[in-house]
């Protein structure tokens, strides 16, 4: 197993994520435990340190079914991650009481790892909001010990980061983030990873798969990245991708079952990165993986000085574009809840006056009526 250095810590470069655990008669709210079991027992075997859970996995049951699982361990043996699941504007006055349930339902006296989870265009203002005392609350919590280490993720956009950090970054130590080959450029990993380099913060990876869309690709893109490396297997591509970018610490991958976790422990015996020839093949076949599915659009705003209702269409259409290409998802509904009735998809009346002066002639209409109907606002 590869470990990465983190304050005088060896994190094992692979981590455990609780959220695609197996489950029985594909519900999601029933934990095949046995089957976690035996997945935690192997990783642990083979060296795999780092568990990472939330509150609203597998319906609430993640946090349960790791506690139990890990139970088995000595605690100084495996590091836990939760989060405080501020996905729900609900939760925001509850940061005491979850997690004083949180430790209860792991049954641990503290966590190593804890993030303010999902950072996004949604519950921002509700984050820096004081009257919460969320920051307050975990910060306190972290000076008695109950956390070692403090951080978020965030599916939000460059913007949204930024505000967080400008508030809290000081005292962030880390930050999760959705990052892979195919989101590099598509969601801006990229940029995100530069911002949170210029405040020194490392990186923590989510979907590193893409959720299974990069564990395999069309036939011709296998056969270019094969001719590069005839032994590595499809999802390997993905995390020596990972690997090659000085930033990352830790991966996460969401291991459903135990071929996954065998497959993926054996990525992990070694370092591989990329090289730049490697890399390019990979970033290519990514951009043609999105040009296939998403609107070419390259945000040169000239619709926007045309449209009488003044809405944001390259903000929207990248929205869409993320929405088909992951075919539904979180990440538009969550970010278009954050904005105004007025501002929506739905309030474009159809004139067209955006399309006569877009350089790359997109029927930003017929996205704009498609996108409403797909999301049913």
């Amino acid at each position: 197993m590869v470990y990465k250095d983190f304050q005088g810590l060896k994190l094992s470069a692979l981590g455990m994520g609780a959220m695609r655990l197996p489950v029985i008669d594909g519900d999601d709210g029933k934990i095949d435990e046995a089957a976690a079991e035996k997945m935690v027992e192997y990783a642990m075997k083979n060296g795999v340190n780092y568990y990472d859970t939330a509150w609203g996995y597998h319906n609430g049951m993640s946090e349960l079914v790791m506690g139990k699982a890990l139970k088995k361990y000595p605690r100084e043996s495996f590091y836990l991650a939760t989060k405080f699941p501020g996905y729900d504007l609900s939760n925001m006055d509850k940061v005491e009481e979850i997690f004083e349930k949180q430790l209860e339902k792991c049954g641990v006296e503290y966590f190593d790892f804890y993030l303010f989870h999902n950072v996004c265009e949604m519950n921002i203002d509700a984050y820096l909001d004081p009257q919460y005392g969320i920051y307050e609350y975990l910060m306190e919590q972290k000076k008695k010990g109950r956390i070692r280490h403090l951080g978020f993720s965030a599916h939000g956009n460059l913007d949204v980061m930024k505000r967080f950090l400008d508030a809290y970054g000081k005292d962030m130590e880390f930050c999760q983030i959705q990052l892979n080959y195919l989101d590099y450029t598509f969601q801006d990993a990229k940029g995100k990873i530069e911002l949170l380099e210029s405040w020194n913060i490392p990186v923590w990876v989510m979907e590193p798969l893409r959720g299974g869309k990069l564990a395999a690709l069309d036939e011709k893109d296998e056969e270019k990245l094969k001719e590069l490396r005839p032994q590595e297997n499809i999802p390997a591509w993905a995390f020596r991708f990972l690997q090659t970018l000085p930033s990352v610490t830790m991966i996460l991958s969401g291991m459903s079952n135990m071929e996954q976790m065998k497959e993926n422990i054996h990525t992990f015996e070694e370092e591989k990165p990329l090289n730049e020839a490697e890399m390019k093949t990979l970033l290519d076949i990514a951009d043609g993986m999105v040009k296939k599915i998403v609107l070419p659009c390259t945000a040169c705003h000239y619709c926007v000085s045309h449209c009488p209702k003044g809405l944001d269409i390259p903000s929207l259409l990248s929205l869409y574009n993320e929405h088909c290409f992951t075919q539904g998802g979180f990440i538009a509904p969550m970010a278009l809840s954050a904005i105004p009735k007025e501002k929506l998809p739905s309030a474009c009346i159809g004139c067209r006056s955006c399309e006569a002066v877009c350089p790359q002639q997109i029927k930003i209409s017929e996205a704009m009526a498609d996108f409403t109907q797909k999301l049913g606002f």
